[in-house]
C-alpha cells in the first residue's frame, strides 16, 4: 500500500536525523512558490528541483510516481472542467454539441494543472523524507494543542491496523471467488466497507476503553529522537527558492515585452 511506502521511504530516508523545521521550511516554501510563481516555467522549475531534492534524500523515482497518479487523475479531472465549457455556440472557436474549448480555457486549465502538480510534489517531498512521529513530536515544541497531535497520531496508527483487516478480508474473498463477476464484485465490495467500517468502529471504542482505563489526562508523550538542525541546508533550501522565483518572473517580465503570450502561461 502506498501508506507503507510513504513511512518506508521516510524510515530509510538520509535526511531523516534533519530537523523537521529545515525540511518544512523547504518544502512549504517550494509549495508556496508553486502556487505563486508564473505556471510557466515556474512550476516545470519546482518539478524539477522536487525531483533533484528527492533523489538526494534517496526517495526512489518509481515510488515518488505511484504516490503521484491519485492526484494527477484528480487534477486532470479538475483541468478538463476548466477547460470544457458548456453552451460555447458561437463564443468558443472548437465546439462539440454542446460544448466548447478556447485557447484560454486552454490555457487556463494547463496553468491550474501544472500548479496542482509542482504544489503537491512538493508536499510529498516531506512526506517522504520526514516520519509521523517526527511530525508529531514537531508539533509539540511548535505548541499545537496536545488533544489534536493525539487524534492525529492515533488516526495514523490506526490507518495501518485497518489496511491489514482490509487485505485479510478481500484475500477471503478472493479465495471464496468473491470477485469472479461484476455482480459478485458489487457484494463483495459492500461487505468489504461493511467489515472494514464495523472493525474501525470497534477499535476505536476499545482503543477508547483502553486509555480511559490507564487514566489518560495529558498527552501522550514519546521520546524523539535526535535531529540535527543545519543553516547550510536552510540556506541553500531559500537560494533555491528565490532562483526558481526570480527566473519565473524574469521570463514573464521577458515574456511580455516581447510580447509572447504562450497561451497565457506566461501571466
Amino acid at each position: 500500500m502506498h501508506a507503507y511506502a510513504i513511512d518506508d521511504a521516510a524510515w530509510a530516508s538520509p535526511w531523516r536525523r534533519r530537523a523537521v523545521r529545515d525540511k518544512a521550511l523547504l518544502s512549504v516554501g517550494l509549495v508556496l512558490t508553486a502556487l505563486l510563481v508564473p505556471a510557466f516555467p515556474g512550476t516545470v522549475l519546482v518539478v524539477v528541483a522536487v525531483l533533484a531534492l528527492t533523489h538526494t534524500a534517496g526517495v526512489p523515482l518509481r515510488l515518488l510516481m505511484r504516490m503521484m497518479r491519485a492526484p494527477v487523475i484528480f487534477l486532470g479531472i479538475g483541468a478538463l472542467t476548466i477547460a470544457v465549457s458548456l453552451g460555447g455556440d458561437g463564443v468558443m472557436p472548437w465546439t462539440w454539441g454542446p460544448f466548447g474549448v478556447s485557447p484560454q480555457t486552454l490555457a487556463r486549465a494547463g496553468e491550474v494543472f501544472g500548479h496542482g502538480i509542482a504544489g503537491t510534489m512538493a508536499l510529498l517531498l516531506l512526506a517522504t523524507t520526514t516520519p509521523m512521529v517526527d511530525l508529531v513530536a514537531a508539533g509539540r515544541r511548535a505548541r499545537i494543542p496536545d488533544a489534536l497531535l493525539d487524534i492525529a497520531s492515533l488516526t495514523y496508527r490506526l490507518l495501518f491496523v485497518l489496511a491489514e483487516s482490509m487485505a485479510a478480508i478481500r484475500e477471503a474473498q478472493v479465495s471464496r471467488l468473491g470477485y469472479v463477476s461484476w455482480r459478485a464484485s458489487w457484494r463483495s465490495s459492500g461487505m468489504l466497507a461493511a467489515a472494514v467500517l464495523t472493525r474501525a468502529w470497534e477499535r476505536a471504542r476499545r482503543l477508547n476503553d483502553g486509555l480511559a482505563g490507564r487514566g489518560y489526562e495529558i498527552a501522550m508523550r514519546t521520546l524523539a529522537p535526535p535531529t540535527r538542525r543545519s543553516t547550510p541546508f536552510v540556506l541553500a533550501g531559500l537560494a533555491l527558492i528565490a532562483t526558481i522565483a526570480a527566473v519565473s518572473y524574469g521570463w514573464a517580465a521577458f515574456a511580455e515585452a516581447r510580447g509572447l503570450d504562450l497561451a497565457g502561461w506566461t501571466r
